[in-house]
Protein backbone atom coordinates (compact mmCIF):
# COMPACT_ATOMS: atom_id res chain seq x y z
CA UNK A 1 0.00 0.00 0.00
CA UNK A 2 1.19 3.54 -1.01
CA UNK A 3 2.02 6.02 1.52
CA UNK A 4 -0.55 8.80 2.51
CA UNK A 5 0.22 12.25 3.18
CA UNK A 6 -2.00 14.49 5.62
CA UNK A 7 -0.18 18.07 4.24
CA UNK A 8 0.80 18.93 0.97
CA UNK A 9 4.39 18.16 0.42
CA UNK A 10 6.98 21.35 -0.15
CA UNK A 11 8.95 21.76 -3.29
CA UNK A 12 11.98 20.59 -1.60
CA UNK A 13 10.58 17.08 0.19
CA UNK A 14 8.96 16.27 -3.29
CA UNK A 15 12.86 16.40 -4.75
CA UNK A 16 13.51 14.66 -1.38
CA UNK A 17 11.07 11.93 -1.73
CA UNK A 18 11.59 11.56 -4.85
CA UNK A 19 15.24 11.31 -5.20
CA UNK A 20 14.76 8.51 -2.72
CA UNK A 21 12.17 6.52 -4.23
CA UNK A 22 13.93 6.61 -7.65
CA UNK A 23 17.62 6.54 -6.81
CA UNK A 24 18.65 9.43 -8.55
CA UNK A 25 20.58 12.66 -6.57
CA UNK A 26 18.33 15.67 -5.82
CA UNK A 27 20.27 17.63 -8.92
CA UNK A 28 19.27 14.93 -11.03
CA UNK A 29 15.68 15.28 -9.99
CA UNK A 30 15.65 19.20 -9.63
CA UNK A 31 16.80 19.48 -13.13
CA UNK A 32 13.90 16.86 -14.40
CA UNK A 33 11.54 18.96 -12.56
CA UNK A 34 12.64 22.05 -14.03
CA UNK A 35 12.34 20.93 -17.56
CA UNK A 36 9.14 19.69 -17.48
CA UNK A 37 8.31 23.55 -16.09
CA UNK A 38 9.88 24.81 -19.45
CA UNK A 39 8.01 22.19 -21.27
CA UNK A 40 4.56 23.36 -19.81
CA UNK A 41 6.25 26.91 -20.70
CA UNK A 42 6.90 26.18 -24.09
CA UNK A 43 3.43 24.54 -24.62
CA UNK A 44 1.23 27.21 -23.29
CA UNK A 45 2.42 30.62 -24.30
CA UNK A 46 1.05 32.67 -26.82
CA UNK A 47 1.44 31.78 -30.27
CA UNK A 48 2.34 27.96 -29.36
CA UNK A 49 -0.14 24.88 -29.38
CA UNK A 50 -2.02 25.67 -26.20
CA UNK A 51 -2.15 21.95 -24.74
CA UNK A 52 -0.07 19.82 -22.72
CA UNK A 53 -0.66 16.60 -21.95
CA UNK A 54 1.40 14.33 -19.07
CA UNK A 55 -0.09 10.86 -20.24
CA UNK A 56 -2.51 9.39 -17.67
CA UNK A 57 -2.12 12.19 -15.21
CA UNK A 58 -3.76 15.95 -16.15
CA UNK A 59 -4.37 18.18 -19.37
CA UNK A 60 -3.38 21.54 -19.18
CA UNK A 61 -5.22 23.77 -21.90
CA UNK A 62 -5.25 27.92 -22.66
CA UNK A 63 -8.34 29.02 -23.27
CA UNK A 64 -8.96 32.09 -24.53
CA UNK A 65 -11.68 34.15 -22.83
CA UNK A 66 -13.60 37.11 -25.32
CA UNK A 67 -14.06 40.59 -24.14
CA UNK A 68 -16.82 41.58 -22.61
CA UNK A 69 -18.90 44.49 -23.16
CA UNK A 70 -19.80 47.27 -20.55
CA UNK A 71 -23.47 47.05 -19.49
CA UNK A 72 -25.44 49.13 -17.68
CA UNK A 73 -29.25 48.59 -16.25
CA UNK A 74 -28.69 45.13 -15.03
CA UNK A 75 -30.84 43.29 -12.38
CA UNK A 76 -28.97 42.96 -9.44
CA UNK A 77 -29.24 39.07 -8.19
CA UNK A 78 -28.41 40.07 -4.58
CA UNK A 79 -31.23 42.91 -3.86
CA UNK A 80 -34.09 42.49 -5.89
CA UNK A 81 -35.33 45.28 -7.62
CA UNK A 82 -32.40 47.09 -7.92
CA UNK A 83 -30.24 47.71 -11.02
CA UNK A 84 -26.43 47.39 -11.39
CA UNK A 85 -23.68 48.24 -14.01
CA UNK A 86 -21.39 45.67 -14.75
CA UNK A 87 -17.62 47.29 -16.18
CA UNK A 88 -16.08 45.51 -19.37
CA UNK A 89 -13.50 43.19 -19.91
CA UNK A 90 -10.76 42.64 -21.89
CA UNK A 91 -10.12 39.55 -23.59
CA UNK A 92 -7.60 36.95 -21.50
CA UNK A 93 -6.32 33.78 -21.88
CA UNK A 94 -7.39 31.29 -18.69
CA UNK A 95 -5.09 28.42 -17.91
CA UNK A 96 -7.43 25.00 -17.79
CA UNK A 97 -6.05 21.91 -15.69
CA UNK A 98 -8.26 18.99 -16.57
CA UNK A 99 -7.41 15.09 -14.80
CA UNK A 100 -7.49 12.13 -16.67
CA UNK A 101 -8.26 8.90 -16.51
CA UNK A 102 -5.18 7.48 -14.39
CA UNK A 103 -5.07 10.70 -11.90
CA UNK A 104 -9.31 10.23 -11.74
CA UNK A 105 -8.91 6.58 -10.59
CA UNK A 106 -5.91 7.37 -7.96
CA UNK A 107 -8.06 9.55 -6.50
CA UNK A 108 -10.89 6.85 -6.10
Amino acid sequence: MRKTYQVPLTKAQIINTLAESTGLSRKDVTSVLDGLGNLIQAHVKPRSCGIFRLPGLFRISVVKKPASKARKGVPNPFRPGETMDIAAKPASRKVRILPLKGLKDMAS
